[in-house]
């Protein structure tokens, strides 16, 4: 069983990840991006993937220390070359943010098989094969914090934006969270979720015109889309010893959205 945080003055603190090696999945642009700078701004040493390298490398310019590793973590093979790589480069991960994701507009009747497959291994078995990955050297080096990134549509339906495939995903990445929290958290992991709501991103792009900006104004009880910053605060809470006794949780960012 892992021991408590020592009690500090300093209460900020624990809010620190100096030195602690962080892999970051999805990290070209986004949400991925913003949550590599906010943990590199928080001490970490940052190891930042996707498949848009050249991006990657923009990044890593601003952080220094950081690495940048091109990879589909679609691909078993690329998922295994990360993990590997970032430990002989940096260090043993003591964090993995699996954020990496993928979903579309469609409807059921027009969903083709392919789709819901390709976002489930995107969405769900990259998360698993990744956090199955780093567990070893975490275990091996007293413990470690996994926080993956669902979305409020794991808890609530995304209709009237049909997005069958993403629902389903991350449903699935909310309680695949917390098995994995449950047979690892006595070994010194911890694994949290983060949902958060409509944020700026290429993927909410769309959401940015006038009839999709009255739909969120509507449905949310703050009328407006997040700012990213608006999810350091959970971001560094999970990813830290802030969060030493939270296991198998779901901290939502959703401006209410899911509160109805």
């Amino acid at each position: 069983m892992t021991a408590s945080p020592t009690t500090t003055h300093k209460p900020l603190d624990v809010f620190r990840l100096d030195g602690r090696v962080a892999i970051v999945t999805g990290a070209s642009a986004g949400l991925g991006a913003h949550f590599a700078r906010v943990l590199h701004a928080a001490g970490a040493k940052v190891s930042v993937a996707a498949r848009r390298v050249e991006r990657l490398e923009s990044l890593v310019a601003e952080l220094p220390g950081a690495i940048a590793i091109g990879a589909d973590v679609s691909s078993p093979s690329d998922r295994e070359r990360l993990v590997a790589e970032t430990t002989e480069r940096l260090g043993p991960p003591k964090i993995l943010v699996n954020n990496a994701g993928i979903g579309h507009k469609v409807a059921v009747e027009d969903e083709d098989l392919e789709t819901f497959r390709e976002t489930m291994e995107v969405n769900v078995t990259a998360l698993w094969h990744l956090s199955k990955l780093v567990a070893p050297h975490m275990i091996a080096d007293g413990g470690g914090n996994i926080v993956n990134i669902a979305s409020m549509y794991g808890i609530v339906g995304a209709a009237p934006v049909k997005q069958a495939h993403y629902c389903a995903s991350k449903g699935a990445v909310i309680n695949l969270t917390r098995e994995l929290a449950l047979q690892w958290a006595r070994k010194g992991i911890r694994v949290n979720a983060l949902c958060p709501g409509w944020f700026p991103t290429e993927m909410t792009v769309a959401m940015e015109e006038e009839a999709s900006m009255a739909y969120v104004r509507q449905m949310s009880p703050l009328p407006r889309l997040g700012e990213l910053d608006e999810l350091n605060g959970a971001l560094l809470l999970l990813a830290s010893d802030a969060a030493s006794f939270m296991v198998g949780q779901t901290v939502v960012v959703d401006g209410g959205w899911t509160a109805r």
